[in-house]
């Protein structure tokens, strides 16, 4: 599951919210489910300001879902920078692609 980003932003994307839904109804019918919530950029700015971009993402994220009820014990925010793309960084909409935070079981 992805959450998605605007350029530089550690904002969710309005529309990203039924998607952080999703995850807390998923969330409280399993309760011994844990995640993995990985923050990610695109290749623009630097290697250092992506890796801080994308925890920031994660953050975001692991804030929302505790906002709602979920304990951050099940929560684990990590940031990639731009080391795992889903597609290459060569336009902009594959540069959107892949400012994201992936949502993965633990």
């Amino acid at each position: 599951m992805y959450v998605n980003f605007d350029t530089d932003q550690t904002t969710i994307r309005p529309e990203s919210e039924p998607t952080v839904a999703e995850v807390v109804t998923l969330l409280r019918q399993h309760p011994q489910l844990r995640l993995g919530v990985e923050g990610h950029t695109d290749n623009t700015g630097s290697p250092a300001h992506n890796r801080q971009l994308s925890q920031g993402r994660a953050q975001a994220v692991v804030a929302k879902l505790t906002q709602a009820g979920i304990a951050t014990e099940r929560l684990r925010a990590a940031g990639f920078g731009s080391d795992k793309p889903l597609v290459a960084n060569d336009t902009e909409p594959h540069k959107a692609q892949n400012r994201r935070v992936e949502l993965v079981k633990l």
